[in-house]
């Protein structure tokens, strides 16, 4: 079995693109980039943010691909808190006067280490709800969640994708958002014993 760890965009090695990007933009990139390797329809496993990237690629291209797996998938936007619409609020109006100390200041530790086309491409990225993408997909598929993941929730990320594709397992670790590193023991093989189905 070959495996092969592409850098996206703004991640790892890669540089980042030259304006904001959409996650269909990242989903574009990644056809070309299995174009590119020669790769025939491969399965792929896919964490957090690579899931999004993921679930439009396998509901755009479905031939392309054999079987996915998600780890601690992302892609869902929530219903705002009272706390979180005013704390956008202050950002915006704080951003007014002085720019430079609101992004300094606001939003998570993450959104303030990017760049500032990251920075446009995280806003894109997080505020798409993926759910109409992950209803069309019909390839395998295999959800995986830690129990104590406080990122993707398993009760939340985890259950609403498993009502959304049809025909998926969801299946909990132990662990948080990186369940796969912190238990590879467990991660391993359940990943291995999807993929390796109908073979």
């Amino acid at each position: 079995m070959r495996a092969v760890a592409p850098d996206m965009p703004g991640f790892g090695a890669s540089q980042a693109p030259q304006s904001a990007w959409s996650v269909e933009d990242y989903a574009g990139w990644l056809m070309d980039f299995i174009r590119a390797e020669g790769l025939s329809r491969p399965s792929v496993v896919a964490h957090s943010f690579g899931a999004r990237v993921a679930f439009v690629a396998f509901s755009r291209w479905q031939e392309q691909f054999s079987r996915l797996v998600v780890v601690g998938g992302a892609g869902l936007v929530k219903p705002r808190s009272r706390a979180y619409i005013r704390r956008v609020k202050a950002y915006r109006a704080v951003k007014k006067l002085f720019p430079k100390f609101a992004e300094r200041h606001f939003g998570s530790a993450e959104y303030r280490t990017l760049s500032p086309v990251m920075r446009e491409s995280y806003k894109k990225i997080v505020n798409a709800d993926l759910r109409q993408y992950a209803a069309k997909i019909t390839a395998p598929v295999l959800l995986i969640y830690g129990r104590e993941d406080a990122v993707t929730p398993y009760g939340e990320e985890g259950v609403i994708f498993n009502r959304t594709i049809s025909g998926s397992r969801l299946k909990d670790m132990p662990g948080g958002h990186f369940c796969f590193s912190e238990f590879p023991e467990e991660f391993n093989p359940l990943m291995l014993a999807f993929l390796r189905e109908n073979e």
